[in-house]
């Protein structure tokens, strides 16, 4: 994720929503993270036929191309799978907005480049609002100063660990970072084999 972040906000109005309903089990067929998107919410976005429900939020046309997604409490919760995290970002979103994440599923999220964002019951209320109110909400997240930013309210400050933002402006995930500390690692084997010369 750049400094930056600049999309369309999309109201998801739900607590306590698991992985299970993020990407349900049946899906979970492959570990190339790829073609998830089309499974995200599927129970809540297709009917028994197949074809999308034109009740749920995020199938509406006003929200169609949604990079921000706005929750309620405990998103995230349940399995520990990566999964969710993938469909989520495959599907566009890199951005979401909740009262709070399980724990797992926040650091999948840092780990690929989607930043979680905590942010107080009352503010979420007044997002829903907002959605509720225009059309189309355009946001701008800045990571940098740690803002959110419109035209349709005033700017909101948020908190983000010091790790998971220099993950996400870096661009690197666990790995990344691992492998800048390749010339260490390198040094320490040669170490280690010198002092054992023997093996």
């Amino acid at each position: 994720m750049s400094k930056y972040h600049s999309g369309l906000m999309a109201p998801l109005d739900k607590n306590n929503v698991d992985t299970d309903q993020i990407i349900p089990k049946q899906f979970l067929t492959s570990t190339s993270r790829d073609g998830f998107d089309k499974a995200l919410f599927y129970d809540w976005r297709y009917l028994d036929n197949g074809e999308s429900d034109p009740e749920f939020v995020l199938n509406f046309e006003r929200y169609q191309g949604a990079t921000v997604l706005l929750t309620r409490d405990n998103f995230g919760c349940g399995s520990s799978r990566e999964h969710a995290p993938w469909a989520l970002k495959q599907y566009g979103f890199s951005v979401i907005l909740a009262e709070s994440f399980a724990d797992i599923f926040f650091n999948n999220c840092g780990n690929n480049q989607m930043l979680c964002v905590a942010l107080p019951a009352a503010v979420l209320d007044s997002l829903f609002e907002v959605c509720e109110a225009h059309p189309q909400v355009q946001i701008e997240i800045d990571l940098q100063k740690q803002v959110i930013c419109s035209e349709y309210f005033a700017d909101i400050s948020f908190e983000v660990r010091s790790d998971i933002k220099a993950r996400l402006l870096s661009g690197l995930d666990f790995i990344g970072e691992t492998e800048q500390l390749n010339h260490h690692i390198d040094a320490f084997e040669q170490k280690l084999q010198s002092a054992r010369p023997w093996q």
